[in-house]
């Protein structure tokens, strides 16, 4: 499975303690360089610049060998070259949570997961108590609805019911 990554789930991953479910979900997880720079940057929470500064071996950093999106399509250089790499590579998904920007790789025909879907998969394989991971997620800045997180749980608890 290809999968391209984008910094904002990986940061927020970071932040919620959950990134051991990307290689048991997806094996190796491909970022491009720019990613790594954007989660490096001072402004960035020290756990996240730490955890990158030594990247586990199962996330591998290449760059797409060109730009398929023009600067004014209004992506910032992360999302543009995820998208790139994810189009170049033919990637099975593409993780990225930014709203223009999972418009313009749906646009492409990639398939995309945020960190939402991450959790919630990840919750389906038993790799995470979801109810914890969206604890942790609430202290930090993502944004989603309520409703939507509650949606997120209430089907989480159903399987658990029915299992």
């Amino acid at each position: 499975m290809i999968v391209v990554a984008d910094a904002t789930p990986l940061r927020y991953l970071i932040l919620v303690e959950h990134t051991h479910v990307l290689p048991a979900l997806y094996g190796t997880v491909i970022v491009p360089s720019i990613v790594t720079t954007e989660l490096s940057q001072p402004a960035t929470p020290v756990v996240v610049r730490d955890w990158i500064a030594q990247w586990p071996n199962w996330l591998q950093v290449q760059d797409p060998t060109r730009d398929l999106l023009s600067p004014d399509v209004g992506l910032d250089p992360g999302e543009q070259a995820a998208i790139s790499l994810a189009v170049e590579l033919s990637a099975d998904a593409v993780l990225m949570d930014d709203r223009d920007g999972r418009r313009e790789a749906e646009r492409r025909g990639l398939p995309v997961l945020g960190t939402l879907r991450v959790l919630a998969d990840a919750a389906e394989h038993g790799l995470a108590d979801l109810t914890t991971a969206f604890e942790r997620l609430r202290q930090t800045n993502f944004r989603a609805t309520e409703s939507l997180l509650q949606s997120l749980l209430a089907r989480d608890a159903a399987r658990h019911r029915t299992s």
